[in-house]
């Protein structure tokens, strides 16, 4: 893919599934790219394809929510390669449960993974990337970012900041005149670890929410996703949408509006039957 050679990419979250594939798209396109897991058996072996290809690496282990850390990796990155253009907030992490049953701790780890790491991510690497002349912040967001369904509060919660985080992000690097893009991404159903790792709440059969979302959600490779992510940035796209169904529920959002809240809880229980 065109207009990544010469670029200095950080994956977040790059030991398999989006950020894997994408570490390794980058790398084929001719990017050197910083990995970073806290699943260091899958980041070692994103590094092994890395290095198949000769692209060059710089592999660590980085909790995001640590953000002291991530402040200190940054800097490390940047000294490594001399220079950092891009990164991708990718790192996260899934729960399911209503709000009625679910425990702060719970919601709070969802929002400390996926929300927050993606503001330590950002404002780690931006004075990097502000520096780079040539920089981009890629955020992964959700379709649940766009929409909410019952079951996914924390979820829709993290998806949703991440969303309004990054929006306001573009439009203040454009007031600044800083030479950084910013660009949001949105993933539908995609055949990722993500649910098979995922926690419930008590009571819930977290495996078979598992094996019905990969059964009748996962849709989407995540190669493809990772070829739709690095158009969409070439491009620079404010939205990238990631899957057929990731369109089409944004499509349904704008023609229904609001009236969505009445719809989605029947579409959610005949899926999960």
């Amino acid at each position: 893919m065109q207009g990544f050679a010469g670029k200095v990419a950080v994956v977040t979250g790059a030991g398999s599934g989006i950020g894997q594939a994408l570490a390794i798209e980058l790398g084929r396109s001719g990017a050197s790219v910083a990995i970073s897991d806290v699943d260091t058996e899958g980041l070692a072996a994103t590094e092994e394809r890395l290095k198949a290809i000769g692209a060059p690496v710089k592999t660590d282990r980085l909790n995001v929510t640590e953000r002291e850390n991530f402040l200190l990796y940054a800097d490390s990155v940047a000294e490594h390669f001399g220079k950092v253009n891009q990164i991708y907030n990718n790192a996260g992490i899934a729960f399911t449960g209503d709000i009625e049953i679910s425990q702060f701790k719970d919601m709070e780890r969802v929002m400390d993974v996926d929300y927050w790491g993606v503001v330590n991510g950002t404002k780690a690497f931006l004075p990097h990337l502000i520096a780079s002349g040539d920089g981009h912040v890629v955020n992964v967001s959700s379709v649940f970012g766009l929409f909410s369904v019952p079951g996914q509060a924390a979820y829709n919660a993290a998806k949703f900041a991440v969303r309004g985080f990054t929006e306001a992000l573009r439009q203040e690097m454009a007031l600044a005149g800083h030479p950084v893009k910013v660009s949001c991404v949105h993933p539908g159903g995609i055949k990722t670890a993500i649910a098979r790792n995922a926690t419930a709440a008590e009571g819930l059969d977290a495996e078979q929410l598992a094996k019905t979302f990969d059964k009748k959600l996962a849709n989407t490779t995540p190669e493809r996703a990772a070829q739709i992510i690095l158009d969409g940035v070439r491009k620079n796209k404010a939205r990238i949408l990631v899957g057929n169904d990731a369109r089409m529920f944004e499509y349904v959002i704008r023609f229904v509006g609001a009236g969505y809240q009445g719809l989605f809880p029947r579409v959610v229980s005949r899926l999960t039957k």
